[in-house]
């Protein structure tokens, strides 16, 4: 492992922000000795524009076929980014007072913009426990209270504290944490102030780590006064000591946990937990915030507050739906951790709901599955996958780490446990002393340290999220408006090729580009060359990303908003359509319902009239009105929530809050619907599925229920129909046309047709027939039929194709080809095959009968290629269908054959004790015959969200049956590959979770033999034997004898075509060698070869065939 005074070439160059081109600014080098990804941060910086010695990430200026595509939305902009930040607590506590050399490091390496380039910080206000408690915290968690306890004072002393007695105050207190204060305090632009704990004194065991009950409140009713004296005391003594102001207070720190547990150990003294904690249920809570807002009026500090800290968005969402409004409105900021990732979307739209800012305020991990490891890409990607994740579900306007330096003992493998950890970015003994130098006290830094600063750099305070349709990309504007950057993760072993499509900007400039700087194991954030966006049609660039990267794409000469890139278009009309029904919103009486969907249904057409936005909040807030095409009239909601239609005003601007909707997305095309007023979502009441169910309003939750997919059915004309008739003949033309979107095709409209004269169809040749389609928005549209007059002649030979033992999907029509040469699609039978014909490789042919008009037909013919079998995904068919014995909100079960396997699909995770077992089946359309099953489970940050056991089985003839043994998954980063040779319609996967640990699987692959490629396919460079066959044009051949020759060059040639006929017998071709005997089908007659024969066709009396 390398030393800080490594002089090995660096292989790391950290970019500054913005500086990508020019590289005139210093450089942070990490000296390394063999292990490319260990870091060794206790090197001086390189002088300014050191090379790295690390290959320059792979590019394409071509535009070849992209893995990805990812396309920003700048219409979908949030607020001004407030930063990135971090909690002081353990870390600064333990390190505050190491020796200059080591903490000045430190301090660079978390907030100096050549290191993680941090802005926020949230000091931690310390509890204490009484001065006669022995310690028993983890190291750095005994962060000092700031009280004064008379001398001889003991855990048994709790009545002495006065907060306006100054006598109680230790204003010297926390020496360690505060000189980070004013270390920090320049590079710092918003200051937090939070408690883990109150001070023993008010609490309810009389330890700072937590009541001996866990799940019982820890602050005494008693105290509840006190301690917010004690916080607003704090954070004012704090501002004054160090110059600086807190912007918020945070009294709470996930509260309504069973986390937070005092143990006695036999000498009646404290042995756990190893960390301040308190738990405070909402009652409670409720009772802190006023005594907090009394306690900030009149105080010296103009801080605000924040809350509730909670440890997942599930649990926050649980504490704040108990608040009541008069406390909530108590509430300035709203700050929750990602521990847990299930229902992000819901605390974002109660935060828009509510219309406060949101912070993701603490989040940390291992993203191991080695334990400690400052080498592997695992952790990095991980962790950069999290901070995607959670810029783009929950939308937060600033993200903090829980502390992004950690113990390098406590990490080490037998600390922390057996195996080791690898929080923190940074990792250095919490055991050094003053005499300690950087030799004797080394850093390190994990992967994670350099992923970060490819958001850290590169997203600064004061630019703009906007949405993406990529859940592996983070996408940004700057505040000057003029650049936009794209963070991506590529987690998969091989590169990937990355289209950035750029249309969603109102300007792109000529000589636009697009940096990449790159972190991999090859090196850390390595800068490539520019590559140029094209600007010739639409604007893209296209670039390839390696292996097990995060790569930042900085876009240079981008800027505004197309004009149509908002998703609410003037003049256009939307359908709103169910995620979870599968059915559009339509009006019931003065309420809404659900309807299957009409496209010819006026009713079911909503039109979207932008609001704007809050001043100071971003676009992603905006408000709409959404008003039914139909009647004109708002959709709203009443005083009781009830979702209701409402007479629309003489003008947006009139638009009551009732009838403002907010509209969000993680940029997959579906939206939430999120009342202005009363802060309720749009749903289908109980997941319900039946036309004229209700629809009504209620709390997020992150359900397929609250989300509806808005599609635009602004009919902008036809697609042009061709019609056959024979000549007299009057031709049928349809009666419904296919629509033509702003999106694509539609499902059908009715059309009325402008039918000329019968003497239109007398003679051959080609009429344009005219037809109207009334628009269901008002107006109509015109529609085309081309009818082709003609008789037919003959009709084009089909193609299809099987594996060996499966059954080919023949045409349902079939090419003729009229006398003047036009080709034209009819209808057509089949004749049946006879068992076993397609058991084997080769072709078979069978014949068939097209309808010809006017009574006529004529004979067809489809020719059947049999390969050996190949592999797909049978469970992404239309009509696959999942269940799940129980589902995690916002995580349905449908997300498992979506053909993503890497997206965060299906979740059981719940609040409290988690499921032991559950299972997920997957129904297919049709019967199959499978050949394997492939489970991809999703690891949920630190969490061993994969199985410890999974068992796959199959249903046949209607009973379930074991494929395979029960495996058992070592971690989440590869499938479970479950080998099968079964035919079914559904398989279900049964799992059992590790304890305590809940669930999450992103895909079920359901393998099942297809058609496979053509083998062996003619070489023109290899030589063949008798016997040998091989595909060559859609034909099978058989060599005759030593050959090097084409097949099918000649009749007399060294290659005879071999044909199955329906029946199984052979099919006469003009190059195969029959003999005396051999039976053959010609133009539907069986003959047999009365002697040697080739080339000679059956049907002469006087040849080699007699008929059979």
């Amino acid at each position: 492992m390398s030393t800080w005074q490594d002089t090995t070439p660096p292989l790391r160059a950290v970019r500054t922000r913005r500086a990508v081109a020019s590289l005139t600014g210093g450089l942070l080098v990490a000296g390394l000795a063999t292990a490319p990804a260990t870091a060794a941060p206790g090197t001086a910086p390189a002088a300014p524009g050191t090379a790295a010695t690390t290959a320059v990430p792979s590019v394409t200026t071509a535009a070849p076929a992209a893995d990805v595509t990812v396309r920003p939305d700048p219409s979908y902009a949030g607020q001004p980014f407030e930063g990135w930040g971090t909690s002081l607590v353990w870390f600064a506590n333990a390190t505050g007072d190491y020796p200059d050399e080591i903490r000045d490091r430190l301090a660079d390496m978390v907030f100096g913009d050549e290191g993680l380039n941090l802005n926020i910080a949230r000091y931690n206000v310390g509890g204490g426990n009484a001065p006669d408690v022995p310690d028993y915290l983890r190291a750095g968690g005994a962060v000092d209270g700031w009280w004064n306890a008379p001398e001889g004072t003991t855990r048994d002393d709790v009545d002495w504290w006065d907060p306006e007695d100054p006598a109680d105050w230790d204003l010297d207190a926390d020496a360690t944490q505060r000189w980070w204060v004013d270390r920090i305090k320049d590079d710092v632009t918003h200051w937090e102030t939070f408690s883990n704990s109150p001070p023993w004194f008010m609490t309810e065991s009389g330890y700072v780590s937590g009541n001996f009950d866990a799940d019982e409140d820890q602050l005494k009713p008693e105290s509840i006064d006190d301690f917010a004296q004690y916080l607003v005391g704090v954070t004012e003594r704090l501002e004054d000591a160090h110059g600086i102001d807190v912007d918020t207070i945070d009294p709470f720190n996930e509260p309504n946990t069973d986390y937070w547990g005092t143990q006695l150990g036999a000498d009646g003294n404290p042995t756990g937990g190893r960390q301040e904690g308190a738990h405070m249920g909402p009652a409670l809570q409720q009772q802190v915030l006023p005594a907090l807002a009394s306690a900030l009026q009149g105080s010296g500090t103009d801080a605000v507050i924040s809350a509730m800290d909670e440890t997942n968005p599930g649990r926050f969402a649980s504490n704040w739906n108990a608040y009541a409004p008069e406390v909530r409105d108590l509430v300035d900021q709203l700050n929750v951790h990602t521990y847990g990732t299930g229902q992000r979307t819901t605390v974002r739209d109660i935060a828009k709901g509510e219309d406060k800012p949101l912070w993701m305020s603490e989040v940390g991990g291992s993203w191991s599955s080695t334990g400690q490891d400052f080498e592997s890409m695992e952790s990095g990607l991980g962790s950069a996958q999290h901070i995607v994740d959670d810029l783009r579900e929950l939308e937060p306007s600033a993200w903090v780490f829980w502390q992004p330096v950690e113990d390098y003992d406590n990490m080490a493998p037998g600390g922390e446990s057996p195996e080791g950890g690898n929080w923190g970015e940074i990792q250095i003994p919490f055991s050094c002393t003053a005499e300690d130098t950087l030799e004797t006290c080394p850093i390190y830094t994990n992967t994670k340290y350099w992923v970060t600063q490819n958001f850290t750099h590169f997203i600064a305070p004061g630019d703009r999220l906007v949405g993406v349709d990529d859940p592996s990309s983070t996408a940004a504007v700057s505040a000057s408006g003029d650049q936009a950057v794209v963070v991506h993760v590529n987690d998969e072993t091989s590169a990937r090729t990355v289209a950035l499509d750029l249309s969603g900007f109102g300007e792109v400039a000529d000589g636009a580009t697009v940096t990449p700087v790159v972190t991999d194991s090859g090196g850390y954030l390595v800068e490539g060359d520019p590559v140029p966006v094209e600007t010739d049609g639409a604007a893209r660039a296209t670039l390839t990303v390696p292996a097990e990267s995060v790569t930042t794409f900085v876009v240079d000469g981008v800027s505004g908003v197309a004009d149509d890139a908002p998703l609410a278009q003037d003049g256009h009309v939307y359908r709103i359509d169910g995620v979870q029904s599968d059915r559009s919103l339509a009006p019931a009486g003065d309420g809404v319902q659900i309807a299957t969907d009409d496209p010819a249904a006026a009713d079911q057409l909503w039109t979207l009239t932008d609001l704007g936005a809050p001043e100071g909040s971003g676009s992603h807030r905006t408000r709409y009105a959404v008003t039914n095409a139909a009647t004109g009239e708002q959709l709203a909601v009443d005083a009781d929530t009830s979702a209701v239609l409402v007479e629309a005003p003489a003008g947006p601007a009139d638009t009551p809050e009732a009838a403002r909707w907010i509209l969000s997305t993680t940029g997959d095309g579906t939206y939430t619907l999120v009342n202005a007023s009363s802060g309720t979502l749009l749903e289908v009441g109980g997941q319900a599925t039946a036309d004229g169910s209700p629809v009504g309003t209620y709390l997020a939750n992150s359900g397929a229920n609250q989300r509806w997919a808005i599609v635009d059915e602004t009919l902008l004309g036809t697609e042009p129909v061709d019609v056959f008739t024979t000549p007299g003949t009057a031709p049928e033309l349809p009666e419904s046309v296919t629509p033509v979107y702003p999106g694509g095709a539609g499902d059908a409209l009715p059309v009325t047709w402008d039918v000329p004269e019968d003497s239109a169809w007398a003679e051959p040749g080609t009429v344009e027939v005219t037809g109207t389609v009334t628009n269901p928005a008002g107006g109509t549209v015109a529609a085309t039929a081309t009818v082709t007059v003609d008789v037919l002649a003959s009709t084009r030979t089909a193609s299809a194709s099987t594996y060996a033992g499966g059954v080919p999907e023949l045409p349902a029509t079939v090419t003729a080809v009229t006398a003047g040469g036009v080709d034209v699609e009819r209808a057509v039978t089949w004749e049946q095959a006879a068992d076993g014909v397609y058991d084997e490789i080769g072709v078979v042919q069978l014949s068939g009968t097209a309808d010809a008009g006017a009574g006529d037909t004529l004979p067809a013919t489809v020719r059947v290629l049999v390969t050996e079998p190949g592999e797909a995904n049978a469970a992404t068919a239309d009509g696959t269908t999942v269940e799940a014995t129980y589902t995690e909100p916002g995580y349905p079960a449908e997300r498992v054959v979506n053909g993503d396997v890497d997206d965060k699909g299906w979740s059981n995770w719940r609040s409290g004790d988690k499921n032991p077992t559950d299972t997920l089946t997957v129904t297919l359309p049709e019967p199959r015959d499978v050949t394997g099953v492939d489970v991809h489970f999703y690891v949920d940050g630190s969490h061993r969200s994969w199985a410890r056991t999974v068992q796959v089985e199959a249903r046949v003839d209607g009973a379930w049956q074991a494929v395979g043994d029960p495996a058992e998954p070592a971690s989440g980063a590869e499938p479970v590959a479950v080998d099968a040779d079964v035919r079914t319609d559904a398989v279900r996967v049964v799992m059992t979770a590790h304890e305590a640990t809940h669930l999450v699987v992103s895909e079920i692959e359901v393998l099942a033999k297809v058609p496979g490629d053509p083998s062996p396919v003619w070489d023109g460079d290899a030589t063949y034997t008798a016997g040998d066959a091989v595909f060559h044009d859609g034909s099978y051949h058989a060599a005759q004898w030593w050959t090097r020759d084409e097949p099918g060059s000649s009749v007399w040639g060294s290659w005879q075509e071999t044909v199955r006929a329906a029946s199984g017998e052979a099919l006469w071709t003009p190059s195969r060698v029959f003999t005396a005997g051999d039976v053959v089908v010609h133009d539907g007659e069986t003959y047999v070869a009365q002697w040697w024969t080739r080339d000679q066709e059956p049907g002469d009396a006087h040849g080699p065939w007699a008929p059979r």
